[in-house]
């Protein structure tokens, strides 16, 4: 069934950032919101992930009340106002002990945070949506349903890792053509890749990550490959 438009452009924008600002009820001061940047990567079904310090505010605030709010805006635009943003309103939820795929997912995303999350006592929470708030330019506003964000993915976390070590260990030129051909600077350093889905793939350069759109939705893992190959022959 194809995507509905308005949803399909919310999904891209949550796709291409890669944090955003948490909102979550202050106990410190009951009735008002307590707002903190957060890094977030999406998990195989498209939910927003973050890795939090259970010493931190808004940890404390999620365990007395685990309802918040993700706002992501749209980077490197020169007027803020014609930027696109979308708003979770989602329940915080700890992600699974036994969940590694989408652990390392975004250990893949942001290095530094295996790190901290062995040895400072962060936790990873998933961000199950409710409801959607996106404004995408002047006049155009739209409540979207949770499902309509999600990732109509055709593969596992386990099936993703061995695409993205394929990838990465025997493919490195391809990607490197991946970031001339799609702008993404390089500058003397590495490319990895970092995620793939049914609809495009992630590619980090030092500690920025960047999105690049599929021209087709994949079906199956195949499929996938099948894109990443024409991309590379380009």
């Amino acid at each position: 069934m194809p995507e509905k438009p308005v949803a399909a452009e919310a999904k891209a924008l949550l796709l291409s950032e890669y944090h955003g600002v948490l909102s979550t009820h202050s106990i410190d001061m009951p009735g008002f919101p307590f707002g903190s940047v957060a890094p977030y990567c999406l998990d195989s079904e498209g939910y927003a992930v973050i890795l939090i310090s259970s010493i931190a505010q808004h940890t404390k605030n999620i365990e007395a009340d685990n309802k918040v709010s993700l706002i992501v805006t749209e980077g490197e635009v020169d007027d803020i106002h014609t930027a696109a943003r979308l708003t979770l309103l989602s329940e915080a939820k700890k992600v699974e002990p036994e969940d590694n795929d989408t652990r390392e997912r975004y250990y893949r995303f942001f290095p530094p945070a295996r790190e901290y999350h062995l040895q400072h006592n962060f936790e990873f929470y998933r961000l199950h949506t409710v409801r959607a708030r996106y404004i995408g330019g002047f006049g155009k506003i739209h409540w979207i349903a949770a499902d309509d964000l999600l990732l109509q993915h055709p593969f596992d976390g386990s099936e993703e890792h061995g695409m993205v070590t394929h990838m990465n260990d025997d493919h490195a030129d391809a990607i490197h053509k991946y970031c001339n051909d799609y702008a993404i600077p390089l500058e003397d350093q590495s490319a990895v890749l970092v995620g793939i889905d049914c609809q495009g793939c992630h590619i980090r350069v030092g500690e920025k990550v960047s999105r690049i759109a599929f021209p087709d939705l994949a079906a199956d893992s195949v499929a996938v490959r099948q894109q990443l190959i024409a991309m590379a022959r380009a």
